[in-house]
Formats: structure tokens, C-alpha cells, sequence
């Protein structure tokens, strides 16, 4: 099973933390879509001997087009890709979208889950983060959807300046009452060249305090267990059988094509990303060709990347598949590396059943609890950096 990704690079205004491309001019949105929809059908043959599980809307903001557009851009994988009867078609949107007639025709059509970017149900972390939607639009979408959608995630941002713990708690406890059977929560970050850095450089919004989000971290995953979720990647919680499958397919090493500006795909053995700049896709797809790079990936490449997502998961890291995949002194590697974590209680080495195969037991390496927040700077250490 393999998913498609389609980057929508429109935003009526840009967040301050945000690094993804975007453009917040519509002028060339109707040339987009035809764009995105030609790049469509262009790669087919890539996937020739896969069949779609998931349809993902990511970008920018999907929820900016017209129910016309999308549908369109679906119907064309479906004109010419293997789909599975009942593949997950998520989209993107944002609060201040979600009048209920919107919500009427997503639902009408086939997307059946929705990722809405709520970030945080205060007035003034919202206005500090310069988000299109105010805290009583969040709310009313929630109250909306929840009435048309069975499969709804949320994003929540903590460790925002000045975000106390009893205010992180109050923006779960808001979340939990919708009955929402997913939350994706993401640690406030400062990267190069957002509006948030200038403002920290300038002294005009302080610097987010990694042990307070830290902190947020561990309140947020005791209080969703508490409530029946399942922490099955660093930043994901899911009620049983809602976890993401498009997050998922990423995580597990699956096959995926990136549709779209900036768009990044993935078939195994190498990955390539098509160019940044909307002006530039368009006129590269009106002319039948992806204007786009791509890197082979090393057995070194490849083991970093699944030692750096398998950390992140409940799966974790399958010590048998690295002997199998990579070789004994990937293995030996790992071993030798790990063995501080693990008398530090940050890794563990478990018996589990395979994710895919689950009447075969193997070994897996993960993460302890108190591991979790640590995880992309432990597998940062077990990385191999010159075997090939």
C-alpha cells in the first residue's frame, strides 16, 4: 500500500512560526490546480504496481479551495491509480474555513477525516502565532464538525512563550471535549527566517524555554492516556483504530509520491522533491515535465532514516530487520550505541510483534517514556555516518 501527498502552497496569511511554502497570493490558484493535476497524472507510471491507501491535502492551507477543486484533483487519481475501497482522504483546514456549509460539502464528497489547525484555544497565543482564526471560530468549527465527521485531528502547539502549565492543561481539557479521536501536538520552533525568529532576535517575543516544553510534553501525553489515547508517534495520539495512515505509511518506510510544490516523494531507494517556487512548478507541468531533484539513498542513508523514525514510534526499531536490511555491523553499530541509553532507561529492547506481520516475534529497540521527548537527539547517536 502506498499514499499520495498534495501540497496546496496558498495561505491567506503567513504564521509566524511557519517554514513550509506557501504563497499567500490566490492569483494563480486555478493555474495550481490544473498544474497539481497534470503532475498527477504524469507520474502514474511510478506507481504502476502500487495501490493507494491515502489521500493526503497538506500545504499551506487545502481548506482555501473550492470543494470543486478538490474533488477534481481526487477524481484524477482515481482516474489513474489503483485505489483501495476505502482509503483515508484527509484535508487540511483551517477554523476560520469550517463554516458549516463547507463542512456539509467536504463531507458530502469523498474526504472522510479532516486535520484542523486549532494551535491553541487562547486569543492571545493565537494572535502571537498570527493565525487567520480567533479562539471562538476554533471552537464553533469544532462543535460543527464533530457533527459531519467521525474522523477529526486536531493540532495543538505548547511550549509557547508564557504558556503556563495550568493554561497547557486547559487547552487539553478543551480538546478532550469535543471527543476528538486524534491530536497531533507539536513543540513550539524557532526556525531561520520566520517572522518569530526576527521578533525573538529583536527581543520583541522571548525565546521559547525548552524545559517548559519539555514539561507541557509530559502533562500532554499523561493526560491523553489517561483519556484512551494511544501515543504511537512522538507527536501523534490516536483512540484505537484513528491512527493517521498517511503519518503512518511515512513512519514505516512505505512508498509515497509528493504532489505539489516543494512536495517531497519516496520510493524505497531514492527521494526527490520538486522545485520551490509556484511559479516555476507551473510552468514546468504546462510544459509536461516535474521540475524537480532527487538523491539515491545510501544502506547508510537509509538505516539513519529508519533508526530516526522507527524511535519516534511505538514499533520501533526492529533489530531483526536491521541484521536482515543492513548488515551485522549496522547491528553491532546500534548495540554499542544504544547501550547508554539503555542504562539510562531511555531505550528499552523489548519482545514485540512485527507491526505488519503479526504472528512473527522479533526484538525491537525503543524508547522508554521518559525517552520520548529525547528521541530525535538519541537516534541522532546511533546514526552511522561513513559505512558505505
Amino acid at each position: 500500500m502506498s499514499g499520495i501527498y498534495i501540497h496546496i502552497p496558498f495561505c491567506k496569511q503567513a504564521c509566524h512560526y511557519c517554514d513550509f511554502h506557501f504563497s499567500t497570493s490566490l492569483k494563480k490558484k486555478e493555474e495550481m490546480v490544473l498544474a497539481l493535476a497534470n503532475e498527477i497524472v504524469l507520474r502514474k507510471a511510478e506507481f504502476k504496481e502500487e495501490v493507494v491507501e491515502t489521500i493526503y491535502f497538506g500545504g499551506g492551507t487545502p481548506s482555501i479551495l473550492e470543494i470543486a477543486d478538490l474533488r477534481f484533483l481526487i477524481d484524477t487519481v482515481y482516474e489513474n491509480y489503483k485505489v483501495v475501497d476505502n482509503p483515508e482522504i484527509t484535508v487540511e483546514a483551517n477554523p476560520d474555513d469550517l463554516t458549516e456549509q463547507r463542512i456539509i460539502e467536504f463531507s458530502n464528497n469523498r474526504i472522510n477525516r479532516l486535520s484542523i489547525g486549532i494551535q491553541s484555544f487562547f486569543e492571545d497565543d493565537l494572535k502571537l502565532m498570527n493565525r487567520a482564526h480567533n479562539s471562538e471560530e476554533a471552537q464553533k468549527c469544532l462543535e460543527i464538525a464533530t457533527l459531519y465527521f467521525d474522523n477529526i485531528s486536531i493540532d495543538l502547539i505548547y511550549g509557547i512563550p508564557g504558556m503556563t502549565n495550568e493554561k497547557w492543561l486547559q487547552n487539553i481539557a478543551k480538546a478532550l471535549s469535543y471527543n476528538i479521536p486524534h491530536i497531533s501536538s507539536y513543540a513550539l520552533t524557532v526556525e531561520p527566517k520566520t517572522a518569530l525568529h526576527s521578533f525573538i532576535q529583536k527581543g520583541i517575543i522571548v525565546q521559547p524555554d525548552d524545559e517548559a516544553a519539555q514539561e507541557h510534553f509530559h502533562l500532554l501525553v499523561d493526560t491523553l492516556e489517561e483519556n484512551g489515547f494511544i501515543h504511537y508517534e512522538l507527536s501523534n495520539f490516536g483512540k484505537e483504530a484513528y491512527f493517521s495512515k498517511n503519518n503512518s505509511s511515512y513512519w514505516l518506510g512505505k512508498k509515497y509520491l509528493g504532489i505539489g510544490p516543494s512536495a517531497h516523494s519516496y520510493n524505497g531507494i531514492s527521494r526527490s522533491w520538486n522545485v520551490s517556487n509556484n511559479t516555476l512548478y507551473i510552468k514546468a507541468l504546462g510544459e509536461n515535465h516535474r521540475p524537480f531533484e532527487t538523491e539515491t539513498l545510501t544502506l547508510t542513508d537509509r538505516y539513519n532514516e529508519y533508526v530516526m523514525t522507527g524511535l519516534r514510534t511505538i514499533w520501533g526499531v526492529s533489530l531483526d530487520r536491521i541484521e536482515t536490511e543492513f548488515g551485522k555491523k549496522h547491528l553491532d553499530y546500534l548495540n554499542q550505541q544504544a547501550a547508554k541509553y539503555i542504562e539510562e532507561q531511555l531505550l528499552e529492547i523489548v519482545t514485540s510483534s512485527d507491526f505488519e506481520y503479526q504472528n512473527r516475534i522479533e526484538k525491537v529497540l525503543r524508547t522508554t517514556k521518559s525517552g520520548k521527548f529525547l528521541s530525535d537527539g538519541i537516534a541522532s547517536d546511533l546514526f552511522l555516518l561513513n559505512l558505505d
